[in-house]
């Protein structure tokens, strides 16, 4: 479906950066099909050395007349700003795809000519290397087409899921910003086995591949994480006495408490 369509990709940040890579990298567009805008020159020219064929400018209106799938990746707080420059140039035969947090659909279709097609993302880091994780929310006028898409520039990059638009800072707080919280819990573990005597390589690599193979684990479907949890931990044994201090710690309420805090980030954001 995306055979003979441009993407242009305004903000080369990290985020545009790694959908961008991820693309690339895992075949479904070539480079030179891809256009990246950016107000940094020296961002511009570090993903064109990168990605070779990559069409880089700091011409936001030439990209968009250009192409047939946008992809906003800018800020949040410059949204307003970009879409009143690009808004001219965008019509009903463009897709617009937002990646920008706590922004609603509203906001950017306000800020458009009528009938433009806007769909809603989330979607994380991860996807540089292909283990991205997104949610897609469709906008008015937005078709099945459109959807299936949208669906496949992020399944290329990792997974997707479609949820209605009210759940979008849920998302975002938590696996928008759960990248994060699962490297501090990584960062964490490797630094406990550093405590006890392990060399600090060697505990991250411990740490890292313990939390993918139980991610691996959960992904399969077969469990639920409880239950998975429960296999690993035998009576009177070392599994249950660490889960029991990270009980009486407040781990589990502390990350339950750090997607509430990022989701109503998200929703300040939005307004």
């Amino acid at each position: 479906m995306l055979a003979g369509k441009r993407i242009c990709v305004i903000g080369g940040g990290k985020m545009g950066g790694a959908l961008v890579g991820g693309m690339i990298s895992r075949g479904i567009k070539e480079a030179g099909e891809i256009t990246v805008t950016d107000v940094d020159a020296r961002r511009l020219k570090e993903l064109g050395d990168l990605y070779g064929a990559l069409v880089t400018t700091e011409d936001n209106r030439k990209a968009v007349r250009d192409a047939q799938i946008i992809i906003l990746a800018v800020k949040p707080q410059n949204m307003a700003e970009v879409l009143e420059e690009i808004g001219p140039e965008i019509g009903e035969s463009h897709l617009v795809i937002s990646i920008a947090a706590g922004i609603p659909i509203r906001f950017i279709t306000d800020r458009l000519k009528k009938g433009v097609r806007v769909i809603r993302t989330m979607p994380n880091t991860p996807a540089l290397i292909g283990e991205g994780m997104a949610a897609l929310a469709a906008g008015e006028g937005v078709t099945a087409q459109d959807m299936t898409l949208a669906a496949d520039i992020f399944n290329a990059v990792g997974r997707s899921v479609i949820v209605k638009e009210d759940l979008m800072d849920a998302v975002t707080g938590l696996s928008g910003s759960g990248p994060a919280y699962g490297f501090l819990v990584m960062e964490a573990l490797a630094d406990g086995g550093v405590q006890m005597g392990i060399p600090k390589d060697t505990a991250i690599i411990l740490a890292a591949q313990t939390m993918l193979g139980a991610a691996k684990l959960v992904l399969k479907g077969d469990r639920h994480p409880g239950q998975l949890k429960d296999m690993v931990t035998s009576p009177g044994g070392t599994t249950i006495a660490g889960l029991r201090l990270l009980e009486e710690r407040g781990v589990r309420g502390a990350l339950m408490a750090a997607v509430e805090a990022a989701t109503l980030r998200s929703k300040a954001l939005g307004k």
